[in-house]
């Protein structure tokens, strides 16, 4: 067993894992923060999408160990204190961009970092950066809506592409 310490949405927080515990693991079992999904195992869906020391990265193909010292946030960490949703939740909430919510959560952290580096994208470049994300429900067009009503633009002459 090896210890590891890491600032997980604000928080430090520390545990014992053996080396080949994935990070995806150590969020949803050592620190119960079940909003990070496990989808398919393979790195493909982007459902267990994170942010470590500020950038996207699927936490189901990474060592918990790799994360030692870093800064980690997950969905947990994207709403106010108060439950205020952030303003990609928001706008996902409000332009209808998840069905039955599986892949929302590295939606939403994917959306982040894409808003992060890119602060107004067009609808094809939200389309290019999700292509590591998988929703299985949707077409997507009310994704790429919300994550451009996020982004403060107007989202209402989006045509389904």
């Amino acid at each position: 067993m090896t210890k590891v310490s890491m600032t997980i949405n604000g928080k430090q927080v520390s545990g014992d894992v053996e080396g080949r515990t994935l990070l995806a693991s150590f969020l949803r079992e050592d620190q119960r923060l079940t909003g990070t999904h496990i989808g398919c195992d393979t790195s493909q869906c982007g459902a267990c999408v994170v942010h470590v020391d500020g950038k996207a990265v699927k936490s189901c193909t990474m060592f918990a160990i790799e994360a030692d010292g870093a800064q980690v946030a997950t969905i947990e960490g994207q709403a106010a204190e108060d439950g205020t949703l952030n303003a990609i939740q928001a706008a996902f909430q409000e332009h209808h961009g998840l069905q039955c919510g599986f892949c929302t959560p590295g939606m939403v952290m994917s959306a982040a970092a894409l808003l992060k580096e890119n602060p107004k994208p067009s609808a094809s470049e939200v389309r290019e950066y999700l292509e590591g994300n998988i929703c299985r429900c949707t077409g997507y067009h009310n994704i790429v809506k919300s994550i451009m009503a996020a982004s403060g633009q107007d989202v209402s002459a989006i045509a389904a592409e």
